[in-house]
């Protein structure tokens, strides 16, 4: 009797460690799949900032968007296959709205809000991955090799935010 509750508990132990590396598993997956879709996203905002942008800070900062998401997405994609992480090909819904809202406007009304969007974004993938940044593994390392360039990222947005308020101040 001891012997079959020791082996049912063993196939527990098992099964709930199981469990918990599938959860793991699963909250791997769901960030890999947001970086890639949020570096799709920053990819079309940026270019869009290339071609709409009224202000040079702004054009200059959607190539920097264009560039370092792009190498982001290239290092994003090689751990999803890797991971045997099905690659998303565009961004969400919400991403491709706000793309598309964006895309309506020109001058300094484009200029304003797309750096306002470009600072909430940011701030939000900056807490994604720092929250992903604090386990282990490849994901980890991934989202801290990461972190720096989202938080100059920030940084740029908001200086181009001071800038654009003081210029309106200036009005």
């Amino acid at each position: 009797m001891r012997r079959v509750l020791f082996v049912l508990g063993l196939v527990a132990a098992a099964f709930w460690a199981s469990s918990a590396s599938l959860a793991a598993d699963k909250a791997a997956e769901k960030f890999v799949r947001a970086a890639i879709e949020g570096n799709l996203a920053e990819i079309a905002v940026g270019k869009l900032a290339q071609d709409k942008g009224a202000n040079d800070g702004v054009r200059n900062f959607g190539k920097v968007l264009v560039d370092d998401h792009s190498a982001a997405n290239e290092k994003a994609i090689a751990l999803a296959n890797s991971l045997g992480i099905k690659v998303p090909t565009a961004p969400t819904k919400k991403e491709k709205a706000e793309y598309d809202r964006l895309a309506k406007l020109s001058g300094a009304a484009f200029d304003s809000a797309f750096v306002k969007a470009m600072v909430g974004d940011h701030k939000a993938a900056i807490r994604a991955f720092q929250r992903a940044a604090k386990k282990d593994g490849e994901v980890a390392q991934f989202a801290k090799d990461t972190l720096p360039t989202l938080e100059k990222h920030l940084k740029d947005a908001e200086a181009l935010r001071g800038g654009a308020k003081a210029k309106a101040a200036a009005l």
